[in-house]
């Protein structure tokens, strides 16, 4: 089963690695320690709870104006 990782640079240091599908986060040192430890995670939520994916994930970007947050708060 092919799942998505969301990976972004923690603030203390680091990558966040988050798993859509399942809402499942966790983080790492390096990117290949944080894609190691999503997938235990997303493994270890999936003995629990199955997960039925229908067709392929599709991933994509969007760009956006950059004082768009400012403009929000």
């Amino acid at each position: 089963m092919q799942l998505s990782a969301v990976l972004t640079p923690a603030e203390e240091g680091g990558y966040i690695a988050h798993n859509p599908e399942t809402m499942t986060t966790t983080d790492g040192e390096t990117i290949e320690e944080a894609l190691a430890n999503l997938k235990e995670a997303v493994e270890l939520y999936l003995e629990e709870a199955p997960l039925r994916v229908r067709g392929n994930i599709l991933l994509s970007t969007i760009t956006v104006n950059d004082n768009a947050s400012a403009a929000a708060a």
